[in-house]
């Protein structure tokens, strides 16, 4: 089915908070997943409804974390903020996937959004898929777009057991899925290496116009990727700067190493800008003297014929009384008169290293 989208026009002259999903239409209907889990044990499940969620999220040993998937069904967002106390402005912002990655520090909740990306390999070309987070103090919602395998090494985490994770609390688990989706954005860095060696080498043999689209494109998926990393540093700027009771002092610490990874990023990001800049002025060099190489030749060209048409011009007059036109031997010795003009200025321009 194809994808259809709704831009932020939609919601022109409606009043604030008004649940109305912009963005592509990923998914028709919406699958809650929710994973609960505690120092011993660790359980998923499929629910249908929001009342199933009730009874794990009034367990204070344990964290449930609860996964939608589709950000279609408003109005299961619209219950889900109705019944957790959630403000209307942040349900509206959770089914508009145009915004900005920000935090937000409310009395009972954080709230998060963020930017996972995933790059086509065969192509430089990014997608890019807005996640919402709500992290209360027992209990983290997240909103995703889409279906995928994005939290599979998380929930794979949960399931091993091993370390402290399950001993946590949802704000550490909040930095698991902020860490996973930083992570993702070293994926361009590879590929990005690959491809820009690769324009490299052939702009030096041979600069074509395919080139000159390829640098195009990086150029602007390097614009969409400043885009969406560089608020990413705010965020957990933010995040680590709050003072709120939702987050441990320990888990601040994880925080801030994330953060040195978006740092790391956009770093790369800066770098890869200017290795395109520098990609574009090779090729427009490149194409400069190609053009000049051929201007060259053509000169030398016009340069060698410009005598010979000077005197086949002379002979092409149509005058009676001309000397050379009853001799036996004019026309081989006027042939001699061309081939070594010709000679002789190919001879001064080797020497003046025209050629």
């Amino acid at each position: 089915m194809k994808e259809t989208a709704k831009t932020t026009y939609t919601k022109a002259g409606l009043p604030p908070g008004t649940l109305i999903h912009v963005g592509k239409a990923h998914e028709q209907s919406s699958t809650i997943t929710l994973v609960n889990y505690s120092h011993s044990t660790v359980s998923e499940i499929n629910i249908n409804s929001i009342e199933e969620i009730l009874p794990y999220s009034q367990d204070r040993d344990s964290i449930t974390w609860v996964n939608i998937e589709g950000l279609q069904d408003v109005a299961l967002i619209d219950a889900i903020g109705s019944r957790f106390n959630i403000h209307p402005l942040v349900l509206e912002d959770i089914v508009n996937t145009n915004q900005r990655p920000k935090f937000e520090d409310y009395d009972d909740y954080l709230f998060m959004v963020l930017k996972a990306l995933l790059v086509d390999e065969d192509k430089f070309a990014v997608t890019y898929e807005q996640i919402s987070l709500v992290v209360f103090k027992n209990v983290i919602f997240s909103f995703k777009e889409k279906r995928d395998d994005l939290f599979a090494p998380i929930k794979h985490r949960l399931a091993n057991g091993k370390g402290r994770f399950r001993t946590l609390g949802a704000d550490y688990l909040a930095y698991t899925i902020i860490d996973c989706i930083v992570d993702e954005y070293f994926q361009p860095q590879d590929q990005l290496d690959k491809l820009i060696e690769k324009i490299e080498d052939d702009l030096l043999v041979n600069p074509e116009r395919r080139l000159l689209f390829m640098i195009q494109t990086i150029r602007r998926e390097l614009v969409y990727l400043r885009r969406i990393i560089s608020p990413m540093r705010e965020l957990l700027a933010a995040v680590i700067r709050s003072e709120s009771h939702l987050v441990d002092q320990k888990t601040g610490l994880y925080f801030r190493d994330v953060y040195d990874h978006t740092i790391r990023v956009i770093e790369s990001q800066e770098s890869y800008r200017e290795l395109i800049t520098g990609l574009l002025d090779i090729y427009l060099s490149s194409t400069s003297n190609r053009m000049n190489e051929i201007m060259k030749v053509l000169t030398i060209f016009a340069a060698i014929f410009i005598p010979l048409t000077f005197i086949a011009g002379i002979y092409g007059m149509n005058f009676v009384y001309m000397p050379e036109l009853q001799w036996k031997w004019a026309y081989p010795a006027l042939w001699i008169i061309f081939i070594g003009v010709a000679v002789a200025l190919l001879i001064v321009f080797k020497k003046k290293k025209w050629l």
